[in-house]
């Protein structure tokens, strides 16, 4: 991705907005439940603190640039926070530590379970996809565990196409999707 710049984007009913100080309660609301997380990182683990939450909310603030976007999805009309989504570099497997980008792009969402099933996932996820592809990212990828058939539906959902199983990426086998401009 040469920089994609994403600004905060509305739809139909949702808004997606940067990170604020004030999220880390709602961070940690989602980040500490093991229904969200399983299916998170090479090493799936609940968030134990707020302390962690604050870290997090910090570390995304900080990090969002040219070429990632991480954003909050709130109901537009109350402003109730429902879930996130992502746009960033994605590691290539290898065996040096941390994992060194692979100069891909992944796009990724994660919602509070009270929220699961209303297609917030889908507008959210498909509306940042739009704006990355118009924005001039040529290609974007999203990577699930094999058995996470709920994301797996919202990447078709999306236009994205599914490249099978493979472990290019986190090494470990992972399903791949993709979306091109």
């Amino acid at each position: 991705m040469d920089g994609v710049r994403i600004p905060d984007l509305l739809t139909d009913r949702l808004l997606l907005r940067r990170w604020r100080d004030g999220d880390a309660t709602f961070a940690f609301e989602l980040y500490s439940r093991w229904e969200v997380q399983r299916f998170l990182g090479r090493t799936p683990r609940v968030m134990a603190d707020l302390r962690e939450a604050e870290a997090l909310v910090r570390r995304l603030r900080r990090r969002e640039d040219r070429f990632r976007a991480y954003r909050v999805v709130e109901l537009a009309a109350t402003g109730e926070p429902l879930g996130t989504v992502m746009l960033q570099p994605l590691p290539a497997s290898g065996a040096s530590e941390p994992l060194r980008p692979s100069g891909d792009t992944e796009i990724g969402w994660h919602f509070h379970p009270a929220h699961w099933g209303r297609g917030y996932a889908t507008e959210a996820a498909g509306s940042l996809l739009a704006a990355a592809l118009d924005d001039g990212c040529p290609r974007v990828l999203a990577v699930t565990y094999p058995d996470n058939r709920a994301s797996q539906r919202v990447c078709e959902r999306i236009g994205m196409t599914s490249l099978g199983v493979s472990d290019a990426y986190y090494n470990t086998a992972m399903e791949l999707f993709e979306r091109t401009a």
